[in-house]
């Protein structure tokens, strides 16, 4: 079961941390002798392809500590580590790690960094 989620607008949606929103890549209808495959056994794959989205900011670092004295002001700014992801790679995921998300009508999964295999990055992927 998938999570529907109201908005219109992708760019409304905000990926946190290191989380990266892929759409699933259309599964092999057939198998390469030509024999069809129901929808079922290509959802229990364990390993699924899909498009990057988008990605979140990346892990976040802890802010050194420059202040020695109590009476200095503080000033406390999110630092994080990027990840290695963009928009447009095809990514190779555990789909068991990913969370299902529905978004005007098309399926997109949320999955954390780690459970990312490999990344094909390539100018003419969506040619």
């Amino acid at each position: 079961m998938a999570l529907a989620l109201d908005t219109e607008n992708l760019e409304k949606l905000i990926v946190v941390g290191d989380r990266v929103l892929i759409r699933p890549k259309n599964p092999e209808e057939r198998t390469k002798t030509g024999l069809l495959l129901p929808p079922g056994v290509q959802e229990k794959e364990k390993v699924q392809s899909g498009y990057v989205i988008k990605v979140g900011p990346g892990y976040p670092i802890p802010a050194a500590s420059d202040y020695d004295e109590p009476w200095q002001k503080r000033k406390e700014s999110s630092k994080y580590f990027p990840l290695q992801a963009q928009v447009g790679d095809l990514a190779v995921y555990l789909q068991d790690s990913g969370t299902e998300i529905e978004f005007i009508n098309e399926k997109y999964v949320v999955v954390p960094f780690h459970a990312i295999l490999l990344l094909l990055r390539d100018d003419g992927l969506f040619d």
